[in-house]
């Protein structure tokens, strides 16, 4: 390439080893109630978890929140938003003081067979004992021409670094459901 452009691709180097598989997991026969990412290495700047899951069972909703602690810590310091679009509407809210983190959502069980719902989710500045830990989530599923898009925020008010994640749904996880968590080297 020439120019302006070539001359700054040509300064930087792809970012081959930016992300480090730190454990993942497949949810086997009869599903399971939570998974839970424990002992997690204090070595990153940031967290992220891929996830294709779905519920067990269903609650003639579309989708489910996706509920998550920290550390085990079931009091009333998290808080969070969101913003949903489905195609054809949009919806948006939030709350304070809840006693868990809804991180963007989960496929209903009674949904469109055999489908799962994904979601990308980051656990910013985890190991920063300065500050609260914020979470951003993109979720999104599609059932044959329906579904929805959701983005969400949610912050977790402690200085603590997190050390566990707890993710549970309404109705457990369904067989097949998938996990991986990464963590995310600095600059």
């Amino acid at each position: 390439m020439t120019g302006i452009l070539g001359g700054l691709i040509g300064s930087y180097a792809a970012a081959t080893t930016a992300y480090d598989s730190i454990a993942t997991t497949t949810v086997g026969s009869g599903g399971t109630s939570t998974i839970t990412f424990s002992s997690i290495p204090q070595t990153y700047t940031h967290l992220q978890i891929r996830a294709i899951a779905r519920e067990k069972a269903g609650s003639g909703s579309l989708y489910n929140g996706l509920f998550a602690t920290f550390n085990s810590d079931t009091g009333s310091n998290y808080a969070g938003h969101f913003l949903r679009g489905s195609g054809s509407a949009a919806a948006a809210g939030g709350g304070g003081t809840q006693t868990s983190m809804t991180f963007g959502g989960i496929e209903q069980g009674d949904n469109t067979a055999s489908t799962f719902g994904a979601n990308v989710i980051d656990v910013l500045d985890y190991a920063n004992t300065s500050k609260y830990k914020t979470v951003r989530t993109l979720f999104g599923y599609d059932a044959n021409g329906s579904g929805y898009i959701v983005f969400a925020s949610d912050l977790w008010q402690s200085t603590s670094a997190v050390t566990s994640i707890t993710l549970t749904p309404a109705n457990g996880f369904a067989q097949y459901s998938s996990f991986a968590l990464y963590g995310i080297k600095g600059a």
